[in-house]
């Protein structure tokens, strides 16, 4: 018999093998727009300066794929859980069954991390065709860019799991993932940054993500050892994990 965990991951595989390729492109539409429009159209002029150590549209190229993940997980996290919650009670008919709330949740993360990883290598592709790929370790990015999303999934569960309203995922996505977009080094250098509002950037799961994803596409030395950004992600994910699990077990009483 599968682990329970495994049998959650099951059913959300169960309903994305139907929807797989248009979620794909969907998820994609923006930062490959972002990618063509500001790394052709803009790299023009910043390529001019010869500021950044490779092409513009090289530069940005590893900030999106690891924003695209991001973007997925936020989307995945937020309003599916909060309407499983409210709306469709999946949640409540799996606490009847053998499952417990960590289950619920591992299998949902999984299953965010294959999505993700999906989308990653349909943008790798893209960046082939675009000559932005410079290193045999970008084989390795997709499962970055999942270790990005499972990060940026698990605090979108404890928030989901917190509120009643869909409107609180639309301040998130306005508050949260476009700034952190324009601030996590995506498109310009973060050490651009005011020296005070470098911190905040430093800790965010973009910024250590967009650092992994250039190291493995581009072989660029990273700002800090590899397993520091990695640690970052991981602490994101497990604090984001037990504050999921905790709000998960106060909705559903248990």
């Amino acid at each position: 018999m599968a682990h329970p965990s495994v049998a959650v991951l099951e059913y959300h595989l169960a309903g994305y093998r139907r929807v797989w390729l248009s979620t794909v492109a969907s998820s994609l539409a923006m930062p490959i727009l972002f990618f063509i429009g500001m790394g052709l159209a803009v790299g023009s002029f910043v390529d001019r300066g010869g500021a950044l150590p490779v092409p513009y549209l090289q530069y940005i190229a590893p900030g999106l794929i690891a924003f695209a993940g991001l973007q997925i997980a936020v989307g995945e996290g937020g309003f599916p859980v909060l309407t499983n919650f409210k709306w469709q009670k999946v949640y409540d008919s799996m606490a009847a069954a053998p499952l417990r709330v960590g289950d619920m949740i591992l299998g949902r993360l999984g299953y965010i991390a294959i999505r993700v990883m999906v989308a990653a290598i349909a943008f790798l592709v893209v960046m082939l065709a675009f000559g932005t790929v410079g290193s045999v370790l970008a084989v390795v990015t997709p499962v970055v860019v999942a270790l990005v999303g499972v990060a940026s999934a698990a605090p979108m569960f404890a928030l989901a799991a917190s509120v009643n309203s869909a409107n609180a995922m639309a301040v998130i996505s306005r508050i949260g993932v476009l700034p952190m977009m324009l601030f996590s080094g995506v498109f310009f250098p973060v050490e651009q940054l005011p020296a005070f509002v470098r911190p905040v950037a430093y800790v965010l799961p973009l910024w250590n993500g967009v650092e992994l994803c250039r190291a493995t596409t581009l072989a660029m030395t990273t700002t800090w050892p590899a397993f520091v950004h990695v640690a970052v992600l991981v602490a994101w994910a497990a604090g984001g994990f037990w504050l999921a699990w905790s709000r998960f077990r106060k909705r559903l009483g248990s």
